[in-house]
């Protein structure tokens, strides 16, 4: 929320500095996010003189530029080329002096001295759009004779700077959307520390109807989405551009100005916190509004020309015929406010918050008026509001007020009762601070004393704070005001320890695994929970069916419309922004939740249960590991190196190698992949290299590697690990090695597999160093050669041992596998 320092001073009388300012309403649980110092005019006009057109003449070189001489007020006049039609000797006008810097919007560019067609030029006469001060391009500034030479033109204009104040507001606080909002918080911490002031804000007094020429009658058909709403009708407009004044107010906090009758009903908006709406009075048919929701599928567009369909769950602001606007949210085309516009309606209202927030989350809509509306403003404040609004009209567009206000209140919105007792107060502040204090606090914020004792009070709640509705809340404002700062901290502190939660241990040991991989030349990255359902629907991946997606209901946009299944597809997507803009080698890593609907999960007492949520790892490789090295030649990431950073995460959290078996993996989304399981057959990990077709759908030209860790399972496997500590072996270990002829489907993983199940006490290790296919061995077959390491820890092994559990093992793998010795 933009909070405009002077605008904050027109309800709260104080001295304090925009920095003091800022720091209160930090205090009083207002965060303030920045402060900064801001010109109603971009750049404050610096560099901008009036200057005095001394000669005119038509350029040599062209036929509509002119060569003219100005006087800015130095000891010599300035010759500039002009491009104005209307420029003249003897015109006073507003010059850019070199060095002056423009605005266009978000650019900028800096007067410098130029040749135009050959001929020097040193400055800019200036049009009302090229400096902000108005919208016409018709030609340049003509400014009154009496204006000085040399004047400023931040001086001449009566420009004055402001400070724009950012807060930052939680959303359970929308009474503070306003700058009166943010003013009664500072009055209240102001007057407890002592400062004297007053709040107010301008009365109504000055509200009266002119005539009954313009009665519009208000029907409120569905009174759930609908609390109120009120409306009058003002004849007789002139829509035009808005006074200086209303302009530079709008356009300190951010907003652009548009129209006289638009920028009241938003003045008043982000004065008071209540959004409003104007009809064109001529396009309400039947003098009448009804406010009421649609038949499934109702076309309607927006002011901003976008098509939407409306539906019983909209809530739509209606003449007789025809939908005008969705309430609280968009207003339609053709029955806003434009210049040809004489009578207009001003509307003020209360619409349901959930109401409003559901059907501006189903159109992806999100305005200033559904932000306030979806979080809840003053139901009792909508006439004040809109008397306010038709006394500005009146004032800056000439109109007359032609109906009593019409307002629609089936059943009053009263505030919160409740009942809150000093005892209680004290014991959960942890201090005494007085019933005094107490009073004094709960009133400077609109909390009315209903009646009160010795124990405490008895409060009424105004209905705007949505956030104050029992004793503990009332006591979070107190203490807010009174200062968190003021409650002193015990020198002793009585503490408990705590037990650390399955959560806490997940954690650090993700942060483990990341400062590992971090340490290995990986990046982490985050990506959105969120996914393209293309992903989902426009391939032919088992590992991913469609069937399987959590969709989401009214998604923000058409392209994330289901949670992501896999960290994979967002894995890519990060690769390819970074080979775009020519980082080639890289090596990814993501922790993150993915999503899956079993529908074989479900049933009738706990639906839900159909929807699952696990933890992953996913790691990426692409491009070189080597590259430009003067003493090594380029290499290629492979899959080996892949694998040899999942066993490193597994051999870094104490997973046992003898617990884990490793498989083929028949996931398609591979061309060459493994599958990491427990003993128990459940997957820890599937890593391999990724198909062809994948890669070319990303636009990807160099291999990609890819593993996905099932991060629940490994932290689970992890947690049953006993962690012991072994002393180095005195004796030595023995080495053998086997050369052995298999089926050419037989993988290394199943030999490794069967020699651990085989000597499970001595065999400490069993590795591949060769692999041989082709001539001299039979049609179907292949030739590992496989070294096994055996050592005892308490005594030196025998050659009798030792070949005892060579040929239990030949015999193991001749059984299983039809080995044969070479």
């Amino acid at each position: 929320m933009n909070i405009s320092y002077k605008w904050l001073k027109e309800y709260v009388d104080f001295n304090l500095t925009p920095q003091e300012t800022a720091d209160a309403l930090t205090s009083c649980g207002l965060e303030v996010g920045s402060l900064e110092e801001v010109q109603t005019i971009k750049g404050g006009l610096k560099g901008l003189f009036v200057g005095k057109v001394l000669t005119c003449e038509a350029h040599p070189n062209s036929d509509h530029l002119h060569v003219t001489t100005v006087d800015l007020g130095k000891e010599a006049p300035q010759q500039i080329v002009c491009g104005a039609a209307n420029v003249a000797a003897g015109q006073k006008v507003i010059v850019a002096d070199l060095g002056c810097v423009l605005y266009d919007g978000d650019d900028s560019f800096t007067i410098k001295k130029s040749k135009l067609r050959g001929v020097e030029s040193l400055g800019m006469i200036c049009a009302e759009d090229e400096i902000g001060v108005g919208t016409s391009h018709d030609g340049i500034i003509v400014l009154p004779e009496d204006a000085p030479v040399g004047m400023p033109a931040a001086e001449y204009y009566h420009l004055e700077s402001d400070w724009l104040i950012e807060v930052d507001i939680t959303a359970n606080r929308s009474d503070g959307l306003s700058h009166y909002g943010v003013a009664r918080d500072l009055y209240a911490w102001l007057l407890q520390n002592g400062y004297e002031t007053s709040l107010h804000r301008p009365d109504t007094s000055a509200f009266q109807v002119d005539n009954h020429d313009l009665p519009i009658d208000v029907e409120i058909q569905n009174t759930d989405a609908c609390k109120r709403y009120a409306c009058v009708s003002i004849s007789d407009c002139e829509v035009k551009e808005s006074p200086e004044w209303l302009k530079n107010k709008l356009s300190v906090i951010g907003l652009r100005p548009i129209n006289n009758i638009v920028d009241i009903t938003n003045y008043v908006m982000m004065a008071y916190g209540q959004p409003m709406h104007c009809f064109d009075a001529d396009m309400v048919k039947g003098h009448k509004i009804v406010v009421r929701t649609q038949p499934e599928g109702t076309k309607f567009v927006t002011l901003d020309g976008e098509e939407h369909e409306l539906g019983e769950q909209d809530l739509s602001i209606c003449n007789a015929e025809d939908p005008m606007c969705i309430a609280g949210i968009f207003g339609g085309r053709g029955s806003g406010t434009y210049e040809t516009t004489r009578n207009v309606v001003l509307e003020s209202a209360y619409f349901h918050p959930t109401w409003i927030r559901k059907s501006a989350r189903r159109h992806g809509l999100s305005t200033d008026a559904s932000y306030r509306f979806e979080r809840g403003i003053d139901p009792n404040g909508v006439i004040y509001a809109l008397q306010q609004a038709a006394i500005l009209c009146k004032e800056l567009a000439g109109g007359k007020v032609s109906m009593e206000i019409k307002d629609v209140y089936p059943e009053p919105i009263k505030g919160f009762d409740v009942e809150l007792k000093y005892e209680y107060c004290d014991r959960l502040i942890g201090k005494q601070i007085g019933k005094d204090t107490i009073k004094r606090i709960v009133t400077s914020l609109e909390m009315e004393i209903v009646s009160e004792d010795e124990e405490g009070l008895k409060l009424q709640v105004p209905a705007y704070r949505v956030d104050v509705q029992r004793p503990c809340d009332v006591v979070e404002d107190i203490l807010r005001i009174y200062g968190y700062n003021n409650i002193e901290i015990p020198t002793q502190l009585k503490s408990s320890l705590t037990v650390t939660s399955d959560g806490d241990t997940k954690h650090k040991l993700e942060n483990l695994i990341g400062e590992q991989l971090v340490g290995c030349g990986f990046n982490e990255i985050l990506n959105n929970s969120l996914s393209k359902t293309a992903y989902y629907t426009e391939q032919e991946l088992n590992a991913y069916p469609e069937a399987r997606t959590v969709k989401v209901m009214n998604p923000l946009s058409a392209d994330l419309g289901v949670m992501r299944q896999t960290l994979l597809f967002g894995g890519l997507e990060s690769l390819v922004r970074n080979v775009n803009r020519k980082q080639t080698n890289l090596k990814f890593f993501e922790f993150g939740n993915c999503y899956t609907f079993e529908k074989e999960r479900q049933t009738e007492d706990a639906p839900i249960r159909g929807y699952v949520q696990r933890s992953h790892l996913g790691l990426w490789l692409t491009g070189k590991h080597v590259e430009g090295s003067w003493i090594h030649p380029n290499e290629d990431m492979s899959f080996y190196e892949l694998r040899a950073y999942v066993q490193n995460i597994f051999n870094r959290l104490g997973v046992p190698a003898g617990s884990v078996v490793m498989k083929k993996s028949e996931n398609n989304i591979f061309s060459h992949g493994l599958r990491l399981e427990n003993r128990g057959g459940k997957v820890l990990a599937e890593l391999g290299i990724l198909i062809k077709a994948l890669q070319k759908k990303f636009g990807l030209d160099s291999e990609v590697y890819y593993a996905d860790i099932e991060w629940d399972a490994v932290v689970k496997a992890v947690s049953k690990n006993k962690l012991e500590y072994q002393e180095i072996s005195k004796y030595p270990a023995v080495s053998r090695d086997l050369a052995l002829l298999v089926d050419a489907g037989v993988e290394f993983s199943q030999i490794e597999q069967i020699a651990q199940q085989t000597e499970k006490k001595l065999l400490k290790k069993v590795e591949l160093f060769d692999v041989y296919e082709g001539k001299n061995l039979p049609a179907g077959k292949k030739s590992y050669a496989v070294n096994f390491i055996l050592q005892d820890e308490q005594k030196t092994l025998n050659d009798k041992q030792i070949e005892a559990i060579m040929s239990k093992l030949i015999h193991q793998l001749t059984t299983k596998l039809n080995a044969e010795l070479r």
